[in-house]
């Protein structure tokens, strides 16, 4: 049997770490990111409604939607946010799902969703996996990645469903809390078992 494993976490948790180690084991890793990039580019079906709500100065002089401004908008405004992803939402869904029922029929699939649980896109998924660290670890990694303030880094990490929850609420649980070795063997171990 080939499995749809939804793969999610937060901000600074490893998630991508763990997506790019998994890739490197040869599995298809479908990330909701990159397909939202394709969604909100200047030729993306999400572009001009964005545009329409959100107003012509989040654009750069090339045309694109300037990212930083617009998670500037949405990372402290719950209204905003809903508007936003009712915009991108269902074009990322669309064009994932596209793919994902295509590449489900020559072996297991792996979608990279930060916002898995909240979207309910669990329900699609026949294993659910959380990269999972503490608030203090997030905390640190996203100041020191992103050069965040400690409140900066609070205001993201808040505006996301708790780790804790997600890791709750998960059929298995990748803990990144020590180094990327330990979440790579666990990564292992995890393939192992649903190659079994």
């Amino acid at each position: 049997m080939n499995y749809i494993i939804g793969l999610t976490g937060g901000i600074a948790s490893g998630k991508s770490t763990a997506s790019d180690y998994i890739r490197s084991k040869g599995y298809p890793v479908l990330d909701a990111d990159t397909y939202a990039k394709k969604a909100t580019a200047k030729d993306g079906p999400a572009y001009q409604g964005i545009i329409d709500h959100f107003g012509a100065d989040l654009l750069q002089d090339d045309g694109e939607i300037d990212r930083r401004k617009l998670g500037a908008i949405v990372f402290n405004d719950d209204g905003e946010r809903k508007v936003l992803n009712q915009l991108v939402h269902p074009e990322v869904r669309r064009m994932m799902d596209a793919d994902k029922e295509r590449l489900a029929e020559a072996g297991h699939v792996f979608l990279d969703i930060p916002l898995l649980f909240e979207n309910g896109l669990d329900r699609q998924c026949d294993i659910t996996l959380t990269v999972y660290v503490d608030q203090e670890t997030q905390t640190e990694r996203l100041m020191e990645r992103n050069g965040f303030s400690h409140s900066e880094a609070l205001s993201r990490i808040n505006s996301q469903m708790p780790l804790s929850e997600k890791r709750n609420r998960s059929d298995e649980v990748l803990d990144n809390s020590g180094s990327k070795d330990d979440l790579y063997a666990q990564i292992e171990d995890f393939l192992a078992k649903i190659e079994k």
